[in-house]
C-alpha cells in the first residue's frame, strides 16, 4: 500500500465504519477520488449473459445501495458496478452500530438489514445515468413485506428500463427469514415469478435483461444441489457466489467476531471460492457465474476465475486497500495475460476447478 493510501485509510479509520462509508460516497460524488480508468485490454473483455464487459472486475452490491455513485465507480477502474440491495419501500435497517471492522483480519461484519431509500430514489438517479454505463440492480424484499416474492417482481418492473442486469438477493443473513427463499420449493416459486416478470418486460420493450441469483456460502451440499437443479430448470441467466458468511472460523479478532451479522473480506476468500467451484461443478460450464468474496489482489481475482468464475466482484477489501484497488487488479490481470501468454483471461477459467471443489472449508 502506498503512503498516501495508508494515510487516507488511517484518517477514515478514525471514524465509525458507517460514517467512513458515507464519507467515501461523498468523496466519489465530489470528485475527490481521482478517476483512473483502466487501459482497455481486449484480453480482459468478454461477453457474459449477452453483455459485453470491458474487464471482469465489478463493484459488488452493498456499497452503493442508493445508486448515488455508479458512474464514479466505473471511472476508478471497475468494468461494471451493482447498486442496491434496493427494496420497494424505504427502510432504515437494523439498529446502529451495525458495521464492525476486524482490522487484524482485514474483514468486516455487517448487519445493516437492507437499509436503503427505496425504489423511487434509486430509479430517479439511475435515469440520470448514461445508458452506456454498465450498472446492475440488486433487488430485495422489505423486512415487513407480506409478500416477499411480489417485492422482487416489483423490482423487475420498476428498474427494467435502466438495469443492464438484475440480481435477486436471497442470501443476506440480516433480514430474518430471507435465506429461507433458498429452500427448493420457495426458490422455485421465486424464480418462476421473477422470470415471468422479466419475460413480460422483455416482450414489451424488445430488450432482454438477464437475471442473476445471489446465494450464500453457508449452504449444505443438499442445499447446493437444490439450487443448482432449480436454476437449470428455470433457465436462469447466472449465479453470484457468494454473499457474506455467518462463520467465524479462524478469526484473530475474537472480540469483534462475537458481533452478529455477515462476515466479508479476506477471511471469506477460501469459503466463497470453494462454494463457487462446487456450484460450477453442479451447473456445468455454460452458466455464467460471478465470483465474490475476499478479492484483494489480481492473484485472488485470477484464482476466482480459475475456480470457475466468469466475472469477479469485490467490496470489503477496498476498506483496507483503498479506491486504487480495482485499477490495480485490472492492471495485474493484464500482466498475468502477458506472463502466461493468454489470448483471453477466460483461458484460465476452471483450471483449478477440481482443487477448489475438493477444498473442505
Amino acid at each position: 500500500m502506498n503512503p498516501l493510501t495508508n494515510l487516507a485509510r488511517r484518517g477514515l479509520f478514525l471514524f465509525d465504519p458507517e460514517a467512513a462509508h458515507g464519507l467515501s460516497i461523498k468523496a466519489l460524488k465530489t470528485g475527490l477520488v481521482p478517476s483512473c480508468p483502466s487501459k482497455a485490454d481486449k484480453r480482459l473483455s468478454q461477453t457474459v449473459a449477452g453483455i459485453e464487459f470491458p474487464n471482469p472486475i465489478g463493484m459488488a452490491a452493498g456499497y452503493d445501495k442508493n445508486a448515488e455513485v455508479p458512474e464514479a465507480l466505473l471511472k476508478i477502474g471497475f468494468g461494471f458496478t451493482e447498486i442496491g440491495t434496493v427494496t420497494p419501500k424505504p427502510q432504515s435497517g437494523n439498529d446502529k452500530p451495525r458495521i464492525f471492522r476486524l482490522v487484524e483480519d482485514e474483514a468486516v461484519i455487517n448487519r445493516l438489514g437492507f437499509n436503503n431509500e427505496g425504489h423511487g430514489a434509486a430509479l430517479a438517479r439511475l435515469k440520470a445515468c448514461s445508458r452506456a454505463a454498465l450498472i446492475g440492480v440488486n433487488i430485495g424484499a422489505n423486512k415487513d413485506s407480506a409478500d416477499r416474492v411480489a417485492d422482487y417482481v416489483n423490482g423487475i418492473h420498476a428498474f427494467y428500463s435502466v438495469a443492464r442486469y438484475f440480481t435477486a438477493n436471497i442470501s443476506s443473513p440480516n433480514t430474518p427469514g430471507l435465506r429461507d427463499l433458498q429452500a427448493r420449493e420457495s426458490l422455485a416459486a421465486l424464480l418462476s415469478a421473477v422470470l415471468a416478470a422479466r419475460d413480460e418486460e422483455a416482450r414489451r420493450s424488445n430488450r432482454y435483461v438477464p437475471v442473476f441469483l445471489k446465494i450464500a456460502p453457508d449452504l449444505t451440499e443438499e442445499g447446493m444441489d437444490d439450487i443448482a437443479a432449480e436454476v437449470l430448470a428455470h433457465n436462469l441467466d447466472g449465479l453470484i457466489v457468494s454473499n457474506t458468511t455467518l462463520s467465524r472460523e479462524g478469526l484473530k479478532d475474537q472480540n469483534q467476531a462475537k458481533e452478529a451479522g455477515g462476515l466479508s473480506g479476506k477471511p471469506l476468500f477460501e469459503k466463497s471460492t470453494a462454494a463457487l467451484a462446487r456450484m460450477r461443478k453442479r451447473v456445468g460450464p455454460n452458466l455464467p457465474i460471478i465470483g465474490v468474496g475476499g478479492v484483494s489482489s489480481a492473484e485472488t481475482a485470477a484464482e476466482k476465475i480459475r475456480a470457475g468464475a466468469d466475472l469477479v466482484q469485490l467490496y470489503s477489501c477496498m476498506v483496507y486497500e483503498g479506491p486504487a484497488l480495482p485499477g490495480r487488479i485490472v492492471r495485474g490481470l493484464s500482466d498475468l495475460c502477458d506472463r502466461e501468454r493468454l489470448s483471453s483471461i477466460r483461458d484460465i477459467r476452471d483450471s483449478r476447478l477440481d482443487y477448489w471443489a475438493g477444498r473442505k472449508v
